[in-house]
């Protein structure tokens, strides 16, 4: 990794805090003008862990620029951002739902039989085979980890800059799929069905379908607008965000070769959950991974557009990185930036 490749890690980890501000901005401006309330502690404390991590990021790396770790920064800085959005995305995932666009699930199901899919079918199917949907129960679970897991992994593996792509990844595809499930809001595949699964389907777990049902019922009726973070439910049916997540994560770890065949296998067990445990259908599926792949898409054009030479303009150096560096990072005189990392 060149010093043009640190700056440009460091720049893209700053510009990235341009998306996050922006979907606070969107919440808090709703709060303000509208009768949604967000529950205080959950919501403060989230917010507080975040500062405190940006707060040791920036100081590591502005206030000791000659000795700071940027591992330590990426890691630190990157976590908090992820943090922050994901405690934004829940609630304005509630407040979509609340425009009461009419509800899609007859068109979902239209389209999920006529790509030769049946709900119903499938449900049948692992309710007959409790423990294959025991098995993807587990596998529904893991949307959470990698949030977390992967800014180690990719620090640890100096992949500074595939790190702020999938930051910048996230924040676009969280963006664009509460956008979206505003205006092609559904319950998911039991309700289109127009059956009870705990009558129907004993053996699988609904409890993330009683849920979903039971919030967008009340928001739509109104009778829900105090938001806590620690009770919010995953109400997006389409497009399906463990979808675009697992898309998401298999693409931020796909340098590390490593963890490249595991991290396949481990979100092809959660996609393949999905329309079980999450009550989705196909097209939810769809949907996600078209999500996703757009805004790897456009991420990947954002970051080719701030590369060094692709302007008439030299790369700003960053403040922390070694004056007058100008070759490979590792041939720089002292300082823990002096790393080389992979190609």
């Amino acid at each position: 990794m060149n010093s043009d490749e640190v700056s440009l890690a460091w720049r893209a980890f700053n510009l990235n805090w341009l998306p996050v501000a922006l979907l606070c901005a969107v919440l808090f401006g709703i709060t303000v003008c509208t009768d949604f309330s967000l529950e205080p502690t959950a919501f403060g404390v989230a917010i507080a862990i975040a500062v405190g991590l940006a707060f040791i990021a920036y100081g590591s790396a502005l206030m000791k620029p000659d000795s700071a770790d940027p591992k330590l920064v990426f890691w630190f800085g990157t976590t908090a951002q992820i943090i922050v959005v994901t405690a934004v995305v829940g609630p304005l995932s509630y407040v979509a739902n609340a425009v009461n666009w009419p509800l899609q699930d007859d068109t979902l199901l239209l389209i999920d039989r006529a790509i030769g899919a049946d709900p119903r079918s499938i449900a049948a199917f692992f309710n007959d085979h409790s423990r294959l949907a025991n098995y993807l129960k587990i596998g529904y679970s893991f949307i959470k980890w990698p949030l977390l897991g992967i800014p180690i992994i990719l620090t640890i593996g100096l992949r500074f800059n595939r790190l702020q792509q999938f930051v910048l990844a996230l924040s676009l595809a969280l963006a664009v799929t509460i956008v979206i499930s505003a205006f092609v809001p559904a319950v998911g595949t039991y309700y289109g069905l127009g059956l009870s699964p705990a009558e129907r389907f004993p053996l699988l777990d609904s409890s993330n379908y009683a849920a979903q049902l039971r919030d967008i019922q009340a928001l739509r009726d109104g009778s829900l607008r105090h938001l806590d973070l620690l009770r919010l439910a995953g109400i997006v049916s389409f497009p399906s965000f463990h979808t675009a997540s697992a898309v998401l994560y298999m693409w931020a770890l796909w340098p590390i070769r490593a963890l490249r065949w595991t991290t396949i296998a481990l979100n092809a067990w959660m996609i393949a959950a999905t329309p079980v445990i999450g009550a989705h259908y196909l097209i939810d599926l769809v949907g996600g991974a078209v999500v996703a792949a757009g805004c790897v898409l456009l991420t990947k054009r954002l970051f080719r557009s701030q590369r060094p030479g692709s302007s008439p303009r030299q790369a700003p150096r960053m403040s922390w990185e070694p004056a007058g560096c100008s070759g490979s990072v590792s041939q720089q005189p002292a300082s823990r930036f002096a790393v080389t990392v992979p190609p």
